[in-house]
């Protein structure tokens, strides 16, 4: 039996949304073909490893999880991957894995930082890897690389936060240019964290105050007239890649906002809904109708541009896509890629008769088989230059000091 380590948590202002998908996703995961091993990652990034950690009354209390579990580090030994214990004087195997399935949102998780560290590793795991990591966390980078690739996006500018302290005037012209309202946002955050509507220069004044709390890198994009947002997401890699269908986001804001997400029927305006986990909790899959009301233009290129960008992007496993439609202009723009998208976007196979059972074997399938492929793959030479180097010479002679 393959035994798949989930990875969550982490140091994220996403940290609870990445219980809340995680939870949920290992109880899915096929028991007949995986054996689950939970994974989390506090705050102050410790790891820990223990079977109390796949409920979610063991989370209502995060200073209590080293009581229910054990503190381990990820490592190789031999040609396994062992959790092993971190403290006391026997640093004992607690568990072994085969391949990682990182379920993390965020900054210094999502963000290529943990995918890099299961490279460095050597274990297979599922999702982007860290190049795709990093491009998808960053709003500003992917932005740039899907424009090379002639894909639309709306007008931004983009600013660091000492830049803005030192020449706030420019900013505030280059904002202007694009036009209110616009929308202000952290350029590495998830969630619809820290993101703010602005209809004037007072409103993003103050929009840019709280994107600074969050990140040093903001963005402020166009907002779209004759707005409707959708989401379409990817499973697959750049081999071979499958559409799910499209979702239509419903919300009573200007944005779909971490409430309309996560909060099922927390928000305002009565259109929110939750889908029921294993464990008894909701997960809100509302702000979604499924499939969107489109003109058939409009979902072709919806269809082609998700494709599209997850090439370019460098992406694996699933994404969710976020879509910005002028449904009088019938034209649509990529806004972002969330590269491990909340509940993993499930919600958006199911109508295919896709479960999510399955949804999570073909993506940990997957990662095997790309995990065996580039074993295949050159990665070093039979010789070494060293044998023949003095370390008193350079290249071109003896080093100076």
């Amino acid at each position: 039996m393959i035994k798949v380590g989930v990875i969550f948590g982490g140091e994220s202002v996403e940290h609870e949304v990445s219980i809340i998908t995680a939870v949920q996703a290992m109880n899915f995961i096929d028991e007949k073909k995986y054996e689950i091993v939970p994974i989390y990652i506090n705050k102050e990034r410790n790891w820990y490893t223990g079977q109390a950690l796949r409920e979610m009354s063991s989370y209502k209390d995060l200073s209590l999880i080293p009581s229910l579990a054990k503190e381990v580090v990820l490592t190789k030994k031999g040609d396994e991957f062992v959790l092993q214990k971190k403290n006391g004087l026997f640093k004992g195997v607690v568990n072994t894995i085969d391949v990682a399935f990182p379920i993390v949102h965020g900054k210094g998780v999502e963000d290529g930082s943990l995918s890099g560290y299961l490279e460095t590793i050597g274990i297979p795991y599922v999702g982007p890897s860290m190049l795709g990591a990093s491009i998808g966390q960053d709003k500003v980078v992917q932005k740039q690389v899907m424009s090379a690739s002639g894909i639309p996006v709306v007008d931004y500018t983009w600013f660091y936060d000492h830049e803005y302290q030192n020449d706030e005037e420019q900013i505030l012209k280059d904002i202007k240019k694009i036009g209110y309202p616009v929308i202000v946002k952290p350029a590495r955050l998830g969630s619809s964290v820290g993101i703010s509507v602005a209809k004037n220069e007072d409103q993003v004044k103050e929009s840019i105050e709280e994107a600074i709390k969050y990140d040093e890198k903001i963005v402020v994009e166009a907002m779209i007239k004759n707005l409707k947002e959708v989401d379409c997401a990817v499973v697959g890699n750049y081999e071979d890649m499958e559409c799910s269908l499209i979702g239509e986001m419903l919300t009573d804001n200007d944005f779909l906002t971490f409430e309309d997400k996560y909060i099922g029927e927390g928000g305002k305006g009565g259109k929110k809904g939750s889908t029921k986990n294993q464990t008894g909790g909701k997960i809100a899959t509302s702000g979604f109708k499924i499939p969107a009301e489109l003109d058939k233009e409009v979902e072709e290129q919806i269809y082609k541009y998700s494709k599209e960008a997850f090439r370019c992007l460098n992406l694996s496993g699933v994404t969710r896509f976020d879509f910005l439609v002028d449904t009088k202009a019938k034209k649509a723009y990529v806004n972002e890629p969330n590269t491990i998208p909340g509940c993993l976007a499930f919600f958006f196979y199911t109508p295919k008769g896709k479960k999510y059972t399955k949804l999570l074997d073909e993506m940990i399938t997957l990662a095997i088989k790309e995990y065996k492929d580039s074993k295949k793959k050159v990665t070093s030479f039979e010789s070494n230059v060293l044998s023949t180097y003095d370390g008193s010479k350079g290249a071109k002679g003896k080093l100076q000091p």
